[in-house]
């Protein structure tokens, strides 16, 4: 049975992702500032599907050096966040819209270090890609295995530390990257509710967070 779910893994996933339906609505024109749109782009093989991911480069004022998803925030000339998507990922690793196959909006969720509100789609890529990064926002650009993220053994924890305590995180270490955050934490979800992963993760609580937030700022 094992072998025959890996067979099947990528159209397994796209068949559960009907149950995330695309919206063509926008964001009303003030929140442009924080409104953004992300793209989890799937390609390969249908026994090995791949994630496109890319690490953010190191001057960027905001998550510099992390992994992410192409994407960025939403501007009010877009005809909607999928657009946001699309435009984004066109401009940072160089895939046109006319290459993916959006599939599927996931829930809007929030990183937890910023007040931005940011909506996962997913796509399916129609060819084979060439990436082209854009070196003013990217460092790299690679490729993760669906089955990296399906094996809880891959997984393991880091601090963030500061002067009033730490914080424990979960991350996927892979080839010199380290996963973590919203990126992994809307991966996880996503596969949890597509492939019934069981995948559960320990993140601090929100009231932690804001605990020691404000003992940093007294």
């Amino acid at each position: 049975m094992r072998a025959e779910y890996n067979a099947q893994m990528l159209k397994t996933i796209t068949n559960q992702l009907k149950k995330f339906p695309l919206d063509p609505a926008k964001p009303s024109p003030q929140d442009s500032g924080d409104t953004a749109a992300v793209l989890l782009l799937l390609h390969g093989s249908n026994e090995n599907p791949q994630i496109v991911l890319t690490q953010r480069a190191m001057h960027l004022n905001n998550h510099a050096g992390e992994v992410a998803f192409p994407g960025g925030m939403w501007d009010t000339t877009d005809g909607s966040l999928l657009h946001t998507a699309l435009r984004e990922t066109h401009e940072e690793i160089g895939v046109p819209a006319g290459l993916v196959e959006p599939i599927a909006m996931l829930p809007v969720s929030s990183p937890k270090r910023r007040n931005l509100q940011v909506t996962p789609f997913v796509g399916l890529a129609l060819g084979p890609l060439e990436f082209c990064s854009e070196p003013s926002e990217i460092a790299s650009i690679f490729d993760a295995p669906v089955s990296l993220f399906t094996d809880i053994n891959n997984y393991d924890y880091f601090e963030i530390k500061n002067e009033v305590g730490a914080l424990s995180f979960p991350c996927l270490p892979y080839n010199g990257y380290k996963i973590w955050g919203f990126t992994l934490n809307v991966i996880v979800d996503m596969l949890n509710a597509t492939l019934d992963s069981g995948i559960d993760l320990k993140y601090p609580s929100d009231e932690l967070i804001e605990e020691l937030r404000a003992r940093g700022q007294q």
